[in-house]
């Protein structure tokens, strides 16, 4: 797979998430579906929502970098070592989402966040 096909899945990917998150911190989502059922109020969902929307956003605008300079011939350590904790961030969650009490994060999420360090490791291997 090539990086720019790697970037754009990515784009897609943490765009959808960015929709999920915000969905479950209007509350359209049942905050207790997600974070493996370990939120207790209303108060500590908005506090993880917006951690992740952030962080999200963050690694979209870093795979955005990456994407320009690729486009650009040119590279960046930089953003080669943000986009590899990336990678390390989503194996973590690929393992917290094996213990999560709902199946479809179970299945969706341990898919999703797989595919995202696979897709992050595709990025940045020489």
């Amino acid at each position: 797979m090539k990086k720019k096909v790697a970037l754009i899945s990515m784009f897609f990917i943490l765009g959808i998430v960015l929709i999920f998150h915000t969905l479950i911190l209007t509350e359209l989502i049942p905050y207790d579906k997600v974070w493996a059922g370990k939120l207790n109020s209303v108060e500590e969902m908005k506090s993880f929502e917006t951690i992740s929307i952030l962080l999200n956003a963050f690694m979209l605008i870093v795979l955005y970098l990456k994407y320009r300079k690729l486009g650009q011939g040119t590279t960046s350590k930089v953003i080669d070592l943000l986009i590899w904790i990336f990678a390390g961030f989503f194996v973590l969650n690929t393992v917290g989402n094996l213990f999560s009490k709902s199946m479809v994060e179970l299945i969706l999420g341990t898919l999703l966040t797989l595919t995202s360090a696979i897709l992050c490791f595709v990025i940045v291997k020489k």
